[in-house]
């Protein structure tokens, strides 16, 4: 099978898990499973279809379970513009240039995802102690938004959240494929110069941000 017809089979997996909000745990299982039907059909291993698609940085592993963890992006890409409603007010805009010449921390998530509870107090508790000193930006995806306003309030998130239900901006930074939660923390220059799979802890928090204000 040719090398564009397997990795568009691959990407339309993803895509469904995501819109259909599969937890993490279904999703790696599908990705998992795809990569052996499609390394079969292709007449390839899968040992080494998984080790090729890992050369690319597709599939991330270390730093916790289902393979989440921090990486250092490689060349410190540019960050892909937004420019989305304000959860809960669709006459406010949240854009990545009226952050222009600010680090930004950019956090993926959403209210049925099962380990952005855990994280979300803890971004938005690490916002409170810091005094809004590093600014964040939290991306709701393919959320409803009564559910995703409550989420918000109930862990006292105090930083902007912007509303994307259509998975624009995750497409965009390549989270739908990966899952919830991902976090983005971006220099002045607005260049990725740490990235967390899954939910991020305070260790990371604090490492993302050093980096991205040094």
């Amino acid at each position: 099978m040719p090398e564009r017809t397997w990795k568009a089979a691959f990407d339309e997996v993803i895509r469904i898990a995501v819109r259909h909000k599969l937890r993490s745990s279904i999703i790696a299982a599908l990705v998992a499973g795809s990569f052996v039907v499609i390394a079969f059909a292709a007449g390839e291993s899968p040992a080494s279809t998984a080790a090729a698609q890992a050369g690319t940085g597709t599939m991330i592993g270390g730093g916790g379970a289902d393979g989440a963890g921090p990486v250092r992006p490689a060349g410190s890409p540019t960050a892909p513009a937004f420019s989305l409603p304000a959860l809960g007010n669709s006459t406010e805009r949240i854009s990545l240039a009226s952050y222009a010449g600010k680090p930004l921390i950019v956090n993926f998530f959403a209210s049925w995802c099962a380990p952005c509870k855990e994280e979300t107090p803890l971004i938005a508790k690490f916002y409170r102690d810091g005094h809004g000193s590093v600014a964040v930006v939290g991306m709701d995806e393919n959320d409803g938004l009564a559910n995703a306003v409550k989420f918000v309030h109930a862990d006292r998130v105090g930083y902007p959240v912007a509303w994307d239900p259509g998975i624009v901006a995750a497409s965009a930074y390549g989270v739908d494929g990966l899952g919830l939660p991902q976090t983005f923390f971006l220099n002045a220059k607005h260049r990725i110069v740490y990235r967390v799979y899954g939910p991020v802890d305070e260790a990371e928090l604090r490492t993302g941000t050093a980096l991205a204000t040094g």
